[in-house]
């Protein structure tokens, strides 16, 4: 085939060739879509926690698990970067697609999947080092050369709104902040190592309300970059921060959708009664 008359117009998605113009099917939805799951589930041992999840996360965009204690909400989003690796008798079954690519094939390289996929946890879990090497930790462990940590270092925790409170105290111990400060100097480290995805496991549930504001105000900044995928027990801040919400009860996906949807007029009795307060 001659080649020279074929181009692409993005504007339409056509194909011209030899002065003949062809329609492309391209599916947009598809492209929007950053991680999903099929049929995925984990077991403990013989407990199945999560049951044959298949759910689709969009890029750029605040998605909200919700569900009372032990429904298998901070299982599934810890299997996202395969931190579920990490409990003895963990497995799982399933895809989790992310890249094009289950991440539990046997090939994928895990150190490389959480540099992609960083993760945000309940409690801050500073190491007792400096802020700098705190924040820079995962750009020195993934070769980046120290010429480069101080700006990686700034532009990290002023993404995570704590530059101007840690500028001048760089080398403090990090175990010396407070809860507050502790936990965007976590998300700051998450980000310094440039993820596409941004998992947090209830981020504020340990953090008094001033701190819980901040942290909410950095999400809804964050998602103009990246994808966030919250766990939370705080239904009125999954209403307040997420554009869709998934909503868990013993292990299974019992709905999923936009987020005014789910807490408007939700289609199964089950989440109804859950946010109503009628069972939790």
């Amino acid at each position: 085939m001659n080649t020279e008359n074929i181009h692409l117009t993005k504007k339409d998605f056509s194909l011209f060739y030899n002065d003949k113009k062809y329609k492309l099917r391209v599916n947009m939805e598809t492209k929007k879509i950053h991680l999903k799951t099929n049929n995925f589930s984990v077991f403990y041992g013989n407990f199945q926690a999560v049951k044959d999840v298949s759910l689709k996360i969009k890029r750029r965009e605040v998605t909200a698990i919700i569900g009372p204690s032990g429904c298998g909400k901070s299982t599934l989003l810890r299997a996202m970067n395969r931190m579920n690796d990490l409990i003895p008798d963990c497995t799982a079954e399933g895809e989790m697609i992310f890249d094009e690519t289950n991440i539990y094939n046997k090939k994928v390289d895990v150190v490389k999947l959480r540099k992609k996929i960083g993760m945000v946890f309940q409690k801050p879990n500073v190491f007792p080092k400096s802020i700098f090497d705190n924040v820079a930790y995962g750009p020195r462990i993934h070769g980046i050369k120290r010429s480069e940590l101080s700006d990686i270092v700034e532009k990290s925790l002023k993404q995570a709104a704590i530059w101007d409170e840690v500028k001048d105290c760089l080398k403090k111990n990090a175990l010396a902040m407070s809860g507050g400060q502790q936990q965007r100097v976590c998300l700051a480290r998450a980000l310094a190592v440039k993820p596409e995805i941004l998992l947090m496991d209830e981020p504020t549930s340990a953090l008094d309300p001033k701190s819980t504001a901040k942290i909410e105000d950095l999400i809804s900044e964050l998602e103009k970059n990246y994808t966030i995928i919250i766990v939370t027990h705080n239904m009125q801040q999954a209403a307040r921060i997420s554009k869709f919400t998934a909503f868990m009860y013993e292990g299974d996906l019992i709905e999923f959708g936009g987020t005014q949807k789910i807490f408007n007029k939700p289609d199964k009795q089950a989440t109804e009664d859950y946010i109503t307060g009628r069972f939790g």
